[in-house]
């Protein structure tokens, strides 16, 4: 089973108390599973090229600061996913739904309460230690 390269920004806002998160839709692999933004890979695009234009796709902002926090391997019965995770501090634009997706700032204190797609745990598990 090939492995399937995705980038993924973990969008703060300016006070970086609440991250912006997107609602799979329910056909969708992991549907209906709040995520952090972003896609797969293009063959010998870089991380940081990959993100800026994943998130340009899917939810019209630009990046400006950007860094990367972990890469985490899943096997889902179906694919195996390698996900690198960015923190983005900064960008331009207003965020929206490009795709018809849901979009939504959480608060990190309540995504211990939402439905995450198995492979976004850790990185879910990671934001709420920041701020207990």
């Amino acid at each position: 089973m090939s492995v399937v390269d995705v980038v993924a920004g973990i969008i703060f806002d300016a006070r970086a108390e609440h991250v912006l998160l997107a609602l799979r839709k329910p056909e969708q692999h992991q549907g209906d599973r709040w995520e952090f933004p972003g896609g797969k890979m293009e063959p010998g695009e870089s991380q940081a090229d990959a993100l800026a234009r994943e998130l340009s796709e899917e939810i019209d902002i630009q990046v400006g600061h950007s860094v990367h926090r972990q890469t985490l391997e899943h096997h889902y019965a179906d694919k195996h996913v390698r996900l690198h995770f960015w923190d983005v501090t900064a960008f331009s634009g207003t965020p929206r739904g490009v795709e018809g997706q849901r979009l939504e700032w959480v608060a990190i204190a309540d995504l211990a309460a939402l439905k995450f797609p198995d492979a976004n745990q850790p990185v879910v598990d990671g934001l709420i230690g920041l701020t207990g």
